[in-house]
């Protein structure tokens, strides 16, 4: 199987200043993520950014490039300037990995590939199990419910499945959705031209808008770990001190 991994970089952050650029154990958070990308098996790897100073720096530590403009307001709108620019095949298989995720696993990202090449659906997406009520609980934290098949039937801040009566309270059933994609260039082309969905503008979730158009996601577990991203002081604080274990 050969795929692409892009990693979408933005400079701005509201709650972080530059935290791509942040420093994690004497690296750039951004060059964590880019060195499990490139262990993840990929065929290239390739570092989407809008702004010359992660360029700079990523080129710095022999990634591959690729500028973008600060007006994409989507990983995915940057992704598909990237796959016009380098006039990649429609057919090829290109794993999305936010450049906020300094502890995604490689074996999650060739497994997320991997599952779309098996799949006759159009895209693949991964999930967790939620650890606690207080996470099932949490807008931030998106669930999404999918069929026996690994269909996803729906994607939410709220609680789904909610549970009519609280003693039927199973959190077994209870998935978080890993942010994680894998398409084929061609499909990105589509997702383009979509209109957004009333329910992708409700939930602040673009992947409704490709249920709502009638293209199917998998999902399935994630074979490993996959770590938290950074949003915030907080998480970067926690992202230093897992790695010093490692």
């Amino acid at each position: 199987m050969n795929f692409s991994v892009i990693i979408p970089a933005r400079y701005q952050s509201k709650r972080l200043n530059a935290k791509l650029l942040q420093d994690i154990h004497g690296r750039p958070l951004i060059w964590h993520t880019h060195e499990n990308a490139k262990k993840s098996g990929a065929s290239s790897v390739i570092i989407a950014t809008d702004d010359p100073r992660i360029e700079q720096i990523a080129n710095d530590f022999g990634a591959n490039t690729c500028m973008t403009s600060k007006k994409h307001t989507s990983g995915t709108q940057r992704i598909a300037k990237v796959l016009e620019t380098l006039k990649v095949d429609d057919k090829q298989i290109v794993v999305n990995v936010q450049g906020d995720e300094p502890m995604l696993s490689a074996k999650v990202i060739k497994q997320v590939a991997q599952n779309l090449a098996d799949s006759k659906m159009q895209m693949a997406t991964l999930c967790e199990h939620i650890v606690d009520k207080a996470q099932y609980l949490d807008p931030n934290c998106v669930k999404v419910v999918f069929d026996k098949f690994g269909k996803a039937l729906y994607f939410s801040r709220s609680p789904i499945p909610a549970f009519r009566d609280e003693v039927d309270f199973d959190i077994t059933l209870c998935f978080k959705h890993v942010g994680i994609y894998a398409y084929r260039c061609g499909f990105i082309k589509k997702y383009l031209n979509m209109n957004h969905s009333n329910y992708e503008q409700a939930e602040k979730l673009e992947q409704l808008t490709v249920l709502n158009e009638g293209f199917e996601i998998h999902v399935a577990l994630a074979c490993a770990p996959t770590g938290f991203g950074v949003d915030t002081q907080d998480d970067l604080d926690k992202v230093r001190n897992a790695l010093k274990k490692t």
